[in-house]
């Protein structure tokens, strides 16, 4: 590393996290790193205790401010933040994530060393209870995510996307920000948009984030039924970024609702589709849940079942009429505003 390291701009959308807005901020704070620091922190209209937090952060350290996101979306929240932050390094983090002692340094250098426009690593997901514990399981299974480094590690190299990210400023203003139409899948766009551009993105096991998954069944449901009817508009917006893995949730999920469909009205063999399926994932969850508690090696199945099916369905679902909306909404001055005022 430089003697002198660059100053950094870290950049928080937030609603609803009373529960690790703290944490989340502590761990930016406490950082091993010799540059200047800011926190900007983009407040949507939370129904908890966020703002009041979120306040007593900024009176506690001048670091920290904040901006306001009346809209509550994350791609508007990220935007308002990077147009509030003033560093040439600009790091994303969650406010349910939690950076290891080193993110940033690591970052930087990774970034000086790669030539990339955006690094980043591995979304460690870490349970608080049981039933956290099985999500972050599947969360970090090949058989509950695919193949994806980010979820499940692998080697260092260019990667398509990468979790959260840290960015060259000059990368951002060029893309123009994120693309606030992508209520979700807004990271994989704006990656893609870098890449098409020329630009490289960097994965490295060496940047880990601790991220708390959803607590409840419901609320896991709802987070994979959008990531998968996002994906699917970013893949009529972008034509020809979808692979054969954002295609398996889907299929399995036809396939099962075949083979229920065939065994109810035309012959039991069609129920062996879902019964080859729960057998899977059940096998599956067994090194899935290795130290974990009898309770949590029990709810795995149920967590990857949630998240394929829910993601296969928000893909299938995913209206046409979505993916119109955000091409005609394809504006010079989505891409000019930012570029004209950071």
């Amino acid at each position: 590393m430089p003697a002198q390291q660059p100053a950094v701009s870290v950049i928080m959308p937030v609603l609803n996290e009373e529960r690790h807005l703290r944490d989340s901020v502590r761990h930016i704070l406490g950082q091993e790193y010799a540059g200047e620091m800011e926190v900007v922190i983009a407040l949507g209209p939370s129904k908890d205790r966020t703002d009041e937090i979120a306040a007593e952060l900024v009176r506690e350290d001048p670091r920290v401010v904040t901006v306001p996101n009346p809209s509550g979306r994350t791609p508007a929240a990220l935007n308002a933040a990077i147009k509030a932050s003033r560093h040439p390094i600009v790091v994303r983090v969650d406010g349910h994530g939690m950076l290891s002692p080193n993110y940033i340094a690591t970052a930087v250098r990774l970034l000086e060393e790669t030539g990339a426009q955006n690094v980043g690593g591995i979304m460690h997901a870490e349970g608080e209870n049981a039933w956290e514990d099985a999500v972050a399981a599947a969360m970090t299974s090949k058989i509950g995510v695919g193949n994806a480094a980010f979820h499940t590690g692998g080697k260092a190299g260019p990667a398509d996307t990468v979790y959260l990210g840290v960015f060259r400023r000059e990368a951002l203003e060029r893309a123009g920000g994120y693309n606030e139409e992508f209520i979700r899948a807004q990271d994989w766009e704006l990656n893609f948009r870098i890449r098409e551009a020329g630009g490289l993105i960097w994965f490295s096991p060496e940047l880990k984030v601790q991220y708390r998954p959803r607590p409840s069944v419901r609320a896991l449901a709802k987070q994979y039924k959008d990531y998968g009817r996002w994906r699917h508009v970013v893949a009529r917006y972008h034509s020809g970024s979808i692979n054969l893995r954002y295609l398996a949730s889907p299929t399995a999920l036809c396939a099962i609702a075949a083979g229920v469909v065939v065994g109810a009205a035309v012959s039991p063999w069609g129920f062996l589709v879902p019964a080859g399926y729960l057998a899977a994932i059940t096998v599956g969850s067994v090194p899935a849940g290795k130290g974990l508690s009898l309770k949590a090696r029990a709810q795995i199945p149920v967590a990857m079942a949630t998240m394929h099916m829910s993601w296969g369905f928000g893909f299938l679902t995913s209206p046409r009429s979505l993916a119109d909306k955000v091409i005609a909404s394809r504006r010079p001055a989505v891409r000019r505003d930012l570029a004209s005022e950071v």
